[in-house]
This record gives C-alpha cells, sequence and structure tokens, in this order.
C-alpha cells in the first residue's frame, strides 16, 4: 500500500535539529512529519498520507474522549556504523497491534499499511535520528467518531509520528530502584492487559506517582487476584536471574506480550540458558533473595532496552538484589549490536530501511 507524500514547507532548519539530537529527553522532541490512514466500517482503509506534522482536528463529543477506544504501538530505528538505518523485528510490532486492535473492538490495520507507513516515516526522517541514540516511533490508532453511545466506533484514524531519544533511564551502573506497588493493579484476568491501549497506562499513573514519590525509578505491579504474583512494570517486563543461572520470567496472560521480552528469551535459550515463563509471588522472590538464590534483576522494554534493579521497596522494607550483573549487560550489549547490524542476529530481527524504495 503506498504513501502518499507531502513534505513540509517549513521543516526545522538543520542547525536547529542538530541542537536539539545533542540531548534529546524521550518523547519531547518531535520530528517534522506524520503518517495518517483513516478507516470507515463501510469504506475500509483510505491511502495512508504523509504530511507535516499537524494538531488532529477533533470534536468534543469524538469517542476516544469519552470511551477509551486507543491503542498504540512502540518501536525503533537505529542508524548503524555503515550507515544504514534498521528497525527491530517491525513485523512483530504489526502483529501485537492487531492483537490489540481486537481486544479494543477496533478495526485490524494491514500489516503492508503498518510496515509501509513506517518505513516511509523513517526514511523521510532519517535526519532525526541521532548519532548516539535512536528514533523512537510510535505508531497509534484512536477511534475518531463524533458520538455518544457505547458501541465501536464507524470512524478510526492510524497515525506514525516520530521523536528522537537517547537512553530512557539515566541510573546508570547503579541500577533502577522499584516501588513494589501493593494498593493498585495493572490488569486483571479477562480485561485488557495484554493490549497495548492507553487505559492500562493511565490506570498505573498512580502508583507511578507513589513511586516517584518514594524516591523510585519505576512501579512494580502484583496480580490483581491477591496472591501477590509478580506480574510487570508499568511499561516493562522483569526477569530474575537464579545462582544457578536458571531464569524466571512471569507467564503472559495479564501482562504485555513485549517484543523485547520474546527476544531476551530467544537469546537466553540459544545461549543454553534454561527459561522459566512461571508465576512467581512477592513473597517467594524475598525468601530468595534473602536465601542468596537470586543473582540479578533486569527489565526490558522497546524504551529502555535491558535496565538492572538493585533495590525493591516495598510498604514493609526494602529488598536489596544488588549491582547490575553480566546477564543483563550481555542482553543489552547483543541487542544493541542486532539493532545496529553489528551483530547478525537471527533472520529477520535487523529490516534495514532502503531510502530509494519509498522515496525514488
Amino acid at each position: 500500500m503506498t504513501v502518499n507524500i507531502t513534505l513540509s514547507a517549513n521543516p526545522v532548519a538543520e542547525a536547529e535539529r542538530e541542537k536539539l539530537l545533542q540531548s534529546p529527553i524521550f518523547g519531547t522532541i518531535f520530528t517534522d512529519h506524520m503518517i495518517t490512514a483513516t478507516w470507515t466500517r463501510d469504506g475500509g482503509w483510505q491511502q495512508p498520507e504523509l504530511g507535516p506534522r499537524k494538531p488532529f482536528q477533533m470534536n468534543p463529543e469524538n469517542a476516544a474522549f469519552h470511551y477509551g477506544q486507543q491503542l498504540f504501538e512502540g518501536m525503533k530505528a537505529y542508524r548503524g556504523a555503515d550507515g544504514s538505518i534498521r528497525l527491530f523485528r517491525p513485523a512483530e510490532n504489526a502483529a501485537r497491534m492487531n492483537r490489540s486492535a481486537r481486544r479494543m473492538a477496533m478495526p485490524e490495520v494491514p500489516p503492508e499499511l503498518f510496515l509501509d507507513s513506517v518505513r516511509t516515516l523513517v526514511s523521510v526522517e532519517r535526519g532525526w535520528i541521532p548519532a548516539e541514540g535512536s528514533l523512537y516511533l510510535r505508531p497509534f490508532m484512536f477511534a475518531d467518531e463524533s458520538f455518544l453511545g457505547v458501541r465501536p466506533a464507524n470512524r478510526c484514524t492510524f497515525c506514525v509520528i516520530a521523536s528522537p531519544a537517547a537512553d530512557y533511564f539515566r541510573a546508570g551502573a547503579k541500577g533502577l530502584t522499584v516501588w513494589v506497588e501493593n494498593e493498585t493493579s495493572r490488569a486483571a484476568p479477562g480485561g485488557t492487559g495484554a493490549a497495548k491501549c492507553g487505559g492500562n497506562y493511565a490506570g498505573s499513573l498512580m502508583a507511578q506517582s507513589r513511586a516517584s514519590s518514594e524516591g523510585c525509578d519505576q512501579v512494580l505491579f502484583l496480580s490483581a487476584c491477591g496472591n501477590r504474583q509478580i506480574e510487570e512494570l508499568g511499561g516493562m517486563n522483569i526477569f530474575f536471574v537464579r545462582k544457578d543461572g536458571r531464569v524466571q520470567t512471569p507467564p503472559l496472560g495479564t501482562i504485555l506480550p513485549g517484543i523485547t521480552r520474546a527476544s531476551v528469551i530467544e537469546l537466553l535459550k540459544a545461549d543454553g540458558i534454561t527459561v522459566e515463563e512461571v508465576p512467581y509471588t512477592f513473597d517467594a522472590l524475598q525468601a530468595d533473595v534473602e536465601a542468596g538464590e537470586i543473582s540479578e534483576v533486569f527489565v526490558c522494554g522497546t524504551a529502555a532496552i535491558i535496565a538492572s534493579v538493585s533495590r525493591l521497596k516495598h510498604s514493609d522494607g526494602e529488598l536489596e538484589i544488588g549491582q547490575p550483573g553480566e546477564t543483563a549487560r550481555r542482553l543489552r550489549t547483543t541487542l544493541q549490536g542486532i539493532y545496529t547490524g553489528d551483530i547478525a542476529g537471527p533472520d529477520g530481527w535487523s529490516v534495514i530501511v532502503e531510502p530509494e524504495a519509498v522515496l525514488g
């Protein structure tokens, strides 16, 4: 599905862009263009359009405001040492977006529309990729119909925007401090926990604010079922490395099926490491840490890649994990190498964006 391209008549000047790229703060700087495509129940998907980034014109009764029918994806483009621009497993993002769309009663985005839109925007905005960093891509979709009534919308808008990004966390070698949330939960069985929709993140913000007030970098959620089973962080999946070399991570179901999570599991298994996707309660973790059975804890996600956890704070005290470990360091180095093409990863993981293919 080809993309109609209308370049901005007033892009950010190159000198100003270079200044912005020196130290971009995640999610605060945006590129010159965006891609949009409209779906209607009667007409299906229309041809995607690339044009100058600009505000949406939306009526106050728009269904997205009132009923939260919305979802999104997160992915990155990287510049390799050879100058090539690469995407990491973009087909997986397209597939996950459609799983979210089915759960949110929204139209599925044809994979070719998703992938062509992402490739086109990256090609046009390749000058926005920092020398030390990446171009964060945010495909999203929202109900775009004026009505007040509880039913799936008959019109939706798909959009892709881009934002240059440096490191997501500034914790460096000391690792992250994470708040263990006891009062609120992120998702429940049968809910939307496995969908990447805005409501999941909105529901986590109160706990994230509490984590910040406790001097923590992030928040860890436990199961809504009352069994204190560990689930995931506000925006990342979590892994536990045991003293005997095994690695544990919570099973899918009520947590987001992270693409970085799936990649980490595959990389670990390729190294001959046993990975167990099993329920794990916070009480069991406390006992294991006190017994010296846990050698490291790390989290992963598109924005953060891999980050070690050095300390867990909770309402009854603190749990010291220790300094960042070798497993997290090795995984981060490997993933970053695959992102830029310096390391040959599994087939299809690193996809080169050819600018001439879309711009001529």
